[in-house]
């Protein structure tokens, strides 16, 4: 490997992602946003996740599908998880680091706990996961790009708080729903139309399946349920009693449901 040369109207300067950006590596190249990885490297990405209140405190949910580049490298993988008893964390981007992310702060949290003798509030934790992803930056400027939703029930306001987040670690309250992932602009919509504070926990678990069925219907990313294998997303309620997941045979029969609803609007057309 030798220095690149330059003319002096094309010298990137001082800039090292400009440099990248014009010469080719022995592994591909790299584009001078910084973003597009090495033709060398396939890096697993998460795809879609959302969440949403309802009257006695959030659904959370997310689909098993996992991507590298064009190919599905994993079809049951977990996206949502606990971080402590009254808050879940689900997330959307590149696989590994995000993994490592939230193993990090269920341990965090848990530490707190035991060094303080009670847990830290829903307001700090949120802003603890904004922390980490803020030091997780300079991964996410070389395209390891991490996206989670936090959810939980306060217990102090007796609410149930969704939290959304950008690359920086900018944190942001949502009052009524969140989605990330490539294919939340359209389970958006679905929720969107669909939601209501006023919602029960099933009109709420329905409308967050309902959501992630139509972005897997669009969205090539996002895994849709496979009953052939057995692999539906992962749902999870948190109220005031805490985190606790559908059992997956009731997640199968819902969209059981949902399709024949689907079926029978099509043929009475």
């Amino acid at each position: 490997m030798t220095l690149p040369k330059f003319d002096p109207s094309e010298d990137p300067g001082p800039s090292f992602s400009g440099l990248m950006g014009r010469y080719p590596t022995d592994h591909g190249s790299i584009v001078a946003d910084g973003y597009q990885q090495s033709d060398a490297v396939e890096i697993t990405h998460g795809t879609t996740v959302v969440a949403a209140r309802y009257q006695d405190g959030v659904i959370i949910a997310g689909d098993r599908r996992a991507t590298s580049g064009n190919l599905i490298s994993h079809r049951n993988m977990q996206k949502v998880f606990p971080a402590d008893k009254w808050s879940g964390v689900a997330i959307a981007g590149a696989a590994g680091p995000a993994l490592e992310m939230v193993k990090m702060f269920q341990l965090q949290l848990e530490h707190y706990e035991k060094v303080e003798g009670r847990p830290l509030s829903l307001e700090g934790k949120a802003n603890q996961l904004s922390q980490m992803l803020r030091g997780h930056l300079p991964a996410a400027m070389q395209g390891l790009v991490v996206v989670p939703l936090f959810a939980g029930f306060d217990r102090r306001r007796e609410v149930g708080r969704l939290f959304a987040y950008d690359v920086t670690g900018g944190r942001y309250e949502e009052e009524d729903y969140i989605a990330s992932g490539s294919g939340s602009l359209f389970a958006r919509t679905v929720i969107k139309l669909g939601h209501s504070d006023s919602n029960t926990k099933d009109e709420a678990i329905d409308l967050m399946i309902k959501a992630l069925f139509t972005a897997a219907d669009d969205d090539s990313a996002t895994g849709g349920p496979d009953s052939m294998r057995g692999i539906y997303p992962i749902v999870a309620s948190i109220t005031s009693d805490g985190y606790a997941e559908l059992e997956e045979d009731d997640i199968a029969a819902r969209f059981e449901r949902l399709l024949a609803e689907f079926t029978s609007r099509g043929s009475a057309k």
